[in-house]
Order: C-alpha cells, then structure tokens, then sequence
C-alpha cells in the first residue's frame, strides 16, 4: 500500500475493536456491508419507495407482472443481470439475508443497519406473499430466461416476456416451497421484536408452503420448465429439512424437530457429508442449523441423531479449513475457495457465512470443531471467514475487489444490463432490444452506473480475472451472491473494523471510489466527481457524496471534499468562499467573513502533493467552493 501524504483537516477518533488479539486488517468491512446492501435496491422490480430508494439511477419496472395471468406479481427482485424473477435463488437470498439479521442482530443495530437490512428482507417476503395466492399454489417465476437474454435494455424499458409460471397440486415444486418456506420462516424471526402482526403473517405462508412442499412432491424445475436451463435443482429433500428446521427456529414447535429426526436417514440429512453450500444445495445450512439446538442443550430425546448432522457440519467446515485429511474443498492459490468455474463468488460468500455462524455457535457454547487433522477454535473458523472476505475485498493476486463500488479498483465492465446503460434519468429516450447490444453492450467505456454492492462471479481457479461485459461467468453479480455477505461483513465490522467518530448516520458508506480503466495508472472520473477547480489555482477540489439519509420529506447528504495541493510549492493561510451552503461545516475554521474560512490552526501549511479534508451536511446539492486568497 503507498504511503500517502495526507493531512485531515478534520480530527477523527479512531478505536480499534478486537477479538483477542485481533488486528485491523485495513479494510472497512462497514462500508462493504452498505454497499452490499445497495445492491439490493438497484436489484428492485416493482414501484420503487421514493424515500427509501438509495440508488438514484433506478426507476420503476414490472409494473403488469402477473397481469396476463390474473395474478398481482409487482415486486421481488431481479435475478443478476438479467430481469427474471427466478423464486429459488430469491427465496434463498431473503433467507440468508434474514439469518444475518437474527444471527448478527446486536451487530447490525450497532453499525446502524438492521433497518436496511430488514427492508430487504421485507422486499422479498411482500412478494412471496403475493405470489402465495393460494395455500397449494406458488408462483415461482416472472420472465423468460431465453426471451430475456435475447435482449439487452434497461429494466424500465422492458419488451420481453413477462409470462408468470407456478407449481401447484398437479405440477409440484418441493424445493422452491420449501425454500419459500424457510425464508418466510426465518424472515418470521427476524421481525418478531419489531413488527409482531407481520412476523405472525410471514408464520401463516410459511407453515403452509411446508405442508405444501411435504405432501406434493416433485421438482420445481419440471413443472416451470424453463426455469431448469437457469436453476436446475438437484433434488428437494434438502429443502425439505431446511424449511422443518427454519419453521423449528421460528415456533419451538416439537413437531418440526421430530420431522428432521425422523427423516434424517431417508433424505440424507445425517447420510450426506457436503463441501458446498448454495441456492441449491442446503444439506451443510441444515446441519450447522441444527447443531445449535443441540449446542443449546435443547435436544432431549433427539441428541443421538442432531449429533448425526453435527458430525457432518463439522466434515463441511473442517473441508472448508483444510482440515479434513485431504477431503477439502479446493483452493485458489491466493487463497479462495473454488467450487465452481461459474460464478464461483456465490459459493465462496455462501461457505464463508456458514463458518461465521457456526463460529458464532461454538463460542456460546464454549465448544471446538473437531476435525481429523485436530481440535479448532471458533476464532479460526472467524479469522477464515475473514481471509475469504479479505480475498473479495482487494487481497488477492490482482488487487483487485470484487464487491463493485469497493476501493480503488474493481470490475467497471460489469454484466449488468441496467447498470451498462445510461438511467432513464440521462437518457429519457427508450433503448431498445438489439439497440442495447449494438450502442452499450460492446462499448469499450466503463458502465455509466456502478452496481455498488454487486458481487462479480470472480476469478477462475488460477486466481485469473477478465472484467469483460462479455465474460458473464466472472462478470456478472447475483443476489444469491451479495446477500451472505451482510451477515459477514457485519460479523466482521464487529471484530476486527475501523469505527469513526462521525455519527450513525452514513458512518461507513464512503465516498464513491474511482473506478480505474483496464490500465491500473489511469484514473477514471465520472461526471459526479469531476474536480471543481478554478483556473489558476495552486489546489484542486474533489467533491464526493459519502452518504445520505432521509428525515421526513428531506433528504440530506454528507459532503467530502478534498483539498490538494497540486503545486510545488507550499500553500499558507489558504482562504476559501463557500456558497450555496446550508448546513454545517466540520474540518474547516470561519474567519468572520460571510461564506468565508480557512484551514484549522493546527495546519496553516498545505506542502506540495500533499492533501486535507473537510466534510459538510446538507440538503440538495453541493455548495460553490471558490479561493479567496493564499500565499
């Protein structure tokens, strides 16, 4: 990392948070986890909440999906970069997502996030009940995989089919009911202690999915046939103990204990020792899910056979540790866990969240892994979460992060329809079909929107990436990918993150970085962050938004600007004139003159290259920064 020489106009206070004799890592896992949970929003079908809708560049899409069938589906979430709503890969996002929020529930109320986090959750399970029309009836899927593929144009501007599909008595689906089932179950959970009447509705749909999926069984992806080229499913028995564990978690009822037990052995439950856990693949969640009912001491008669599945949580995470006598999961050599050539980041964030959990388990129990190679601590299963999610951050052979809108290098090529092509906003015209192809899809040019918090597919099994739009197996971000990394970077903001002194609001959503162009010594400036600098100056301005939140009807932003000085020789009692300024000023010292200020006491010296901040709040947009006077 170079050794910057930069001055901060302003005094932060620093604490470092440790577990143990942890170290900062140098990464800020706080704003990780804010843009994590941006991706969400600029993944929103439906009629977008003008307050709550943090990224700008989205506008409202899907507003008839469901009408050709007579069935209201407005809502959910887009898959990737497509436009289909895929119900298995949802259902499991919103449930790895609410097992965030109840896993790491103080932690996420620390950082300010529980709130962000639950609109998430809520997104998804405000559609599921919609699609629930009926107590054997499940729509599982908005849009055409192949129809939509075909076509490249913003979600606003839609052409392709939105043709609805479900599985019902006749045409079953076990596992996408079932998976429906636990996320509603655990999102029941996650809202018990802050909306009761809805975490009681989510109860309802999720005891019926159940009872659904049980009694009429069969494959989602044979009766919603085109779903199978997308999200093939390899088998249901998996979701089926999912849901009975999640709706165990979420009642207390004995029943759903006694269903796992009895049919631990028939569907593979205690029979099955896995090294992936996935959109499709549950067995590992299961098993860790249920080793904390009998870490809890709240197995009774059923002890012999959750220590079944806890022997076979452990073969999963001893695998993903190296610890398993040579039956591990494959590694890159920088250090990633490798499962798939195709978007192999969903599985690695998948594997990652589990470990921290299961930690999380240990702990309270004052309990260790045992693996074949020895005995491992909880911190160990942490500090391999954490290599993981440093590896996504930037620690890797091509430094580079793979969560879009991290640091100062990530894919700018992303394979991400809305996001490669100019917002509505800029662009009012419609862009069509082959258009899309011909005018963005092939362009040469960094996307005009960044997909924050979109998790890329990432490098193939040397550690090699291509950010190609074109190159959609490691280009192209998936909820299923973004949201078991809430949970993690959560987790990990907790135990080993940089806090500021900065209030809670925006405390850890930084200013947009500068994505760099495939030639790493060139710097890429969008429109939003082009310097203010007037003409002649010894200093340049770069203005930044580092957050925004909504009180009421206004919406407020924090400001960052930074004042460099790009001459060679030094600067003294630099003046500057703020206009246009509505809110407060921190980093900064008034002289007493109207609009007027000057660099704090401690720093009347600004040498050559070197760099202060200063930070404002206010409604609307940025303030006129001019220089009165320097020496």
């Amino acid at each position: 990392m170079k050794n910057l020489n930069i001055s901060l106009c302003m005094v932060m206070t620093v604490v470092l948070v440790g577990l143990g004799g942890s170290v900062p890592s140098g990464f800020n896992y706080g704003d990780a986890l804010d843009k994590s949970l941006l991706f969400f929003e600029a993944q929103r079908s439906g009629k977008l909440p003008m307050q709550e809708q943090r990224i700008k560049w989205r506008a409202d899409s899907g507003l008839k999906d469901g009408i050709q069938q007579g069935v209201e589906l407005v809502g959910g979430y887009y898959d990737a970069g497509d436009h289909v709503k895929f119900g298995l890969p949802m259902a499991y996002s919103v449930t790895m997502l609410a097992w965030g929020a109840i896993e790491f529930s103080k932690e996420m109320t620390d950082l300010n996030q529980i709130g962000h986090t639950l609109r998430a959750v809520k997104w998804g399970t405000d559609y599921f009940i919609k699609a629930h029309t009926q107590p054997n009836v499940l729509w599982g899927q908005v849009g055409d995989g192949v129809s939509d593929h075909y076509c490249w144009e913003r979600a606003e501007d839609m052409t392709t089919s939105r043709t609805a599909y479900k599985i019902d008595e006749q045409h079953p689906g076990s596992d996408l009911a079932g998976e429906t089932a636990a996320a509603l179950a655990a999102a029941a959970i996650a809202f018990r202690t802050y909306n009761s009447s809805y975490s009681n509705l989510l109860l309802v749909h999720a005891k019926q999915l159940f009872t659904f999926a049980d009694r009429y069984r069969g494959l989602y992806d044979e009766s919603i046939s085109c779903a199978h080229q997308f999200y093939a499913s390899s088998g249901y028995s998996d979701e089926l103990l999912w849901a009975a564990a999640w709706l165990h978690q979420a009642t207390g009822d004995d029943y759903y204990l006694k269903y796992v037990v009895d049919n631990a052995v028939y569907m593979g439950g205690t029979g099955l020792a896995v090294k992936e856990f996935s959109w499709d693949n549950k067995y590992a969640g299961v098993q860790i899910l249920l080793s904390k009912v009998l870490l809890e001491g709240k197995a009774g008669s059923y002890a012999s056979t959750l220590k079944q599945y806890q022997a076979k949580a452990d073969y999963f995470s001893c695998a993903c540790l190296q610890k398993n006598d040579g039956y591990n999961v494959l590694k890159t050599p920088g250090g990633l866990l490798y499962l798939h050539e195709w978007n192999n980041m969903q599985y690695a964030s998948s594997a990652a969240f589990l470990l921290a959990v299961y930690s999380n388990y240990l702990s309270a129990a004052k309990a260790q892994l045992n693996c074949p190679e020895g005995q491992i601590q909880p911190q160990e299963l942490l500090n391999f979460v954490k290599s993981q999610a440093d590896y996504i951050l930037g620690k890797n052979p091509e430094d580079m992060s793979y969560l879009v809108g991290y640091g100062p290098k990530y894919p700018i090529h992303v394979h991400h329809r809305g996001a490669s092509i100019a917002s509505v906003f800029s662009l009012h015209s419609e862009v069509g079909c082959a258009q899309g192809f011909d005018a963005w899809y092939n362009r040469v040019q960094p996307n005009p929107n960044v997909i924050y918090g979109g998790l890329v597919g990432g490098p193939d099994r040397n550690d090699d990436y291509s950010d190609d739009r074109s190159n959609y197996e490691q280009t192209e971000p998936t909820i299923s990918g973004s949201a078991p990394l809430v949970g993690i970077f959560t987790k990990l903001q907790s135990s080993y993150g940089l806090q500021s002194s900065y209030g809670n609001v925006g405390s850890y959503h930084n200013e947009s970085p500068l994505p760099q162009k495939k030639n790493p010594s060139t710097t890429y400036l969008s429109k939003e962050l082009k310097p203010k600098t007037p003409q002649g100056a010894p200093v340049e301005f770069l203005h930044s938004i580092s957050s925004s939140w909504t009180v009421g009807t206004t919406t407020y932003y924090r400001h960052k600007v930074i004042i460099k000085n790009t001459s060679v020789k030094p600067v003294s009692d630099l003046k500057l004139v703020i206009e246009n300024l509505s809110g407060s000023v921190w980093g900064l010292s008034p002289t007493g003159e109207k609009n007027t200020y000057e660099l704090p006491q401690w720093l009347k010296v600004l040498n050559p290259g070197s760099e202060c901040i200063f930070v404002y709040v206010q409604g609307g947009p940025q303030a006129k920064i001019s220089i009165q006077s320097f020496h």
